[in-house]
């Protein structure tokens, strides 16, 4: 009997130890996201955009640097946002009309999940990064 005892004891105090370990928080896609904040600090604005912008962002999925694929080119995206003195951050917050593509829009609404999670400092360095792809 004091052996079963012991053994819900050692089985409860296991499960409250795993219980208690740290929750790792996904993207709306399920994927893990990593800390940015120990990571952000050593990277420049352009590095940490491109950083993002391959990974946490998922932008890479769909725009390459100087081909459409799914989207318009980074490149593209870049000249149109700079000729018309446009803010691809403030476009990444939901928060402005697209210009480059709009009828691609419906299928770039579904990265907003994604991108509205972003600190203004993250969505900044995007917007820097795709302003500087040459």
């Amino acid at each position: 009997m004091k052996n079963s005892i012991k053994a819900i004891y050692i089985v409860a105090f296991s499960l409250s130890v795993i219980s208690c370990g740290k929750k790792i928080e996904t993207d709306p896609m399920g994927n893990p996201i990593e800390d940015t904040k120990t990571t952000t600090a050593a990277l420049s604005s352009e590095d940490l955009g491109k950083e993002l912008f391959e990974g946490k962002g998922m932008c890479a999925t769909c725009h390459k640097p100087d081909a459409k694929i799914v989207g318009p080119s980074i490149k593209e995206i870049a000249k149109i946002y700079t000729e018309k003195k446009a803010s691809i951050s403030i476009f990444l917050q939901g928060e402005a009309d697209p210009i480059v593509d709009p009828t691609q829009f419906e299928i770039m609404k579904a990265n907003f999940a994604i991108t509205k999670t972003m600190t203004e400092e993250e969505l900044k360095a995007i917007e820097t990064y795709m302003l500087t792809v040459k």
